[in-house]
């Protein structure tokens, strides 16, 4: 999920820039939370700190084994899934607004950038792979402006792959705020926009915004869905492979900055739209 220190809202869209320092950094130093979002009503959605500051998991490898030729992960959090590419010989790329998250990423071996999606970045058009995992399908709070963002990134027929919430038909905008709420001398960040986004309303958004589903498949309670760009390669539409490898060659167009500054965008894990942890 995007975090603190930059802008993650679309241009044109006003507000403070999101994800203030405390919380959120002083819950990556720590690699534990509760940590939380609250939305402006009080319904509180957990962030998994603890996953995400980990190792990449059995479920975060069915997705990087998907990946083709160069990845960017937007919204990269603590790094664990940029360093395990870096690990496996892989050319990746994390982009944050979270100064800590980004620190974290370098210190696991993983490259970087303190960025947002909507900033220039390097290599756009030309990466063969993009993560929008986590929750980070929520960054900025309009799905259709990231989906669009996303597509000038990529190279022509390049694949998205999605986190999304339970297949449930969710598409929820909202305003929400960061707080740790173990820790009473912790306040609540600014408000900044968030989209929380069911595998339906991604496909619909999808769709219209000229991607076709390449895949879609859960693991471990948490659900994806692959994309593939229209605008190259053509592929098998509305497949439902529920966990095969994706066969496509790869390419190694993009080329990663040689920097190792890090940037991490952290998400809130799907909690099931009926069942908020706490209204505060």
């Amino acid at each position: 999920m995007s975090t603190a220190h930059g802008t993650t809202t679309p241009p044109g869209v006003p507000g403070p820039r999101p994800w203030s320092a405390d919380p959120y950094s002083d819950a990556l130093v720590t690699g534990r939370g509760p940590l939380f979002l609250r939305r402006t009503d009080g319904w509180l959605l957990p962030l998994e700190v603890e996953r995400w500051c980990a190792r990449a998991d059995a479920v975060d490898l069915t997705v990087l084994a998907r990946c083709e030729g160069t990845v960017l992960d937007v919204g990269c959090g603590p790094g664990r899934l940029v360093a395990e590419l870096a690990a496996w010989g892989r050319p990746a790329l994390g982009i944050d607004v979270s100064e800590a998250a980004v620190a974290h990423t370098a210190r696991l071996g993983g490259q970087a950038l303190r960025r947002s999606v909507f900033e220039p970045l390097p290599g756009e058009g030309r990466w063969d792979t993009a993560l929008l995992l986590d929750g980070n399908v929520g960054i900025g709070g309009d799905p259709a402006a990231l989906l669009h963002r996303m597509a000038q990134l990529l190279t022509p027929g390049g694949l998205l792959i999605v986190e999304t919430l339970a297949d449930v038909d969710v598409d929820e905008r909202v305003s929400v705020h960061i707080v740790r709420v173990a820790d009473p001398r912790s306040t609540a960040g600014p408000a900044f926009p968030w989209a929380r986004l069911g595998t339906p309303a991604l496909l619909r958004h999808a769709a219209r915004a000229g991607w076709h589903r390449e895949g879609q498949w859960s693991a471990g309670g948490r659900s994806f869905v692959a994309l593939r760009n229209r605008d190259g390669r053509d592929g098998p539409d509305d497949r439902d492979d529920r966990g095969d490898r994706n066969s496509r060659s790869t390419s190694s167009a993009a080329e990663p900055p040689n920097s190792t500054a890090v940037i991490n965008s952290q998400r809130a894990r799907k909690p099931s739209p009926e069942s908020p942890v706490a209204n505060r």
